[in-house]
């Protein structure tokens, strides 16, 4: 029984630290959580910006033509897969890699190509042979617009020569601190720049033409599009991780009930035994 007793609070003390690291790790993501939505709330404004005076543009040059607008035949297509570095973090990584597994199924190889972003997904489908056109890993945990740059302006530079038709971004949307959704979201071609656009009746001069204006401003929005998804991804895998720690921790608090509860009842058995083994003794003494 004592044995028992010992190896019982082993076990309690080996939670309590294990308790104390998740705890620690839930305050972590939190934090994480708290810059990453100030990133996002910061970028807002600029990419509403720059939605609404592309949409202006485009009611006003209606036949300007630029390669990111093109709509074309689909013979190949591009996916924006981005992932953790890391676990603990819940379903997030499999919801991703879930998706995008869908996403491919039935397609052939030579049909799709791959943009990762996170060691996860990225070790996942080079694992399975999936083509791989480039990756990114070791991201920060609040990422700058010039750690995605790149990647973004690769991804839009092989669309421009139409080395893919189409281009998907496959990630963890944010909806709260307790929920992210997967979305598969069609990004390119920008052929629905005016939707949800109030465009104004007014008449744009522009310098040096419509053209030359399309074409520094549509590359920068679509990369503006990536660097606004890799936030949001990274906002749904601090929240994820958050809570997958806080369950953690909760977890450890009731096996710490549990093994407590334990550990008073081999000590009240031990003691009843000692108790028996005294009166026994006496009883023995006076017979």
């Amino acid at each position: 029984m004592p044995q028992n007793t010992r190896e019982i609070k082993r076990r309690i003390k080996s939670v309590q630290n294990t308790s104390q690291i998740t705890k620690a790790m839930e305050m972590v993501a939190a934090a994480k959580l708290r810059r990453v939505q100030d990133a996002v709330q910061q970028s807002k404004p600029y990419l509403a910006k720059m939605q609404e005076m592309l949409a202006n543009l485009s009611a006003s040059a209606r036949f300007v033509k630029h390669p990111l607008l093109a709509s074309r035949p689909v013979k190949r297509t591009g996916y924006l897969v981005i992932t953790a570095d890391r676990g603990l973090a819940g379903p997030y990584n499999a919801q991703v890699i879930r998706a995008a597994v869908q996403e491919f199924k039935d397609k052939d190889k030579a049909a799709f190509t791959i943009f990762a972003v996170g060691k996860r997904g990225r070790d996942f489908f080079k694992r399975r042979d999936f083509p791989i056109s480039s990756e990114v890993v070791d991201l920060s945990d609040s990422p700058s617009y010039h750690s995605v740059r790149d990647l973004a302006e690769e991804m839009v530079q092989s669309y421009e020569r139409a080395e893919f038709d189409e281009l998907y971004f496959i990630y963890n949307e944010f909806i709260n601190a307790v929920s992210q959704r997967p979305v598969v979201k069609k990004v390119l071609p920008l052929d629905s720049l005016t939707e949800g656009q109030s465009v104004s009746n007014r008449h744009y001069e522009f310098e040096p033409d419509e053209e030359a204006v399309m074409a520094a401003l549509l590359p920068r929005y679509a990369e503006t599009l990536v660097y606004q998804a890799v936030l949001d991804a990274k906002a749904s895998e601090h929240a994820a991780r958050m809570t997958a720690m806080g369950s953690a921790t909760d977890n450890a608090k009731d096996l710490i009930g549990d093994l407590t509860l334990s550990l008073n009842r081999a000590r009240q058995a031990a003691i009843t035994t000692q108790i028996a083994e005294i009166v026994g003794g006496s009883e023995a003494a006076l017979s």
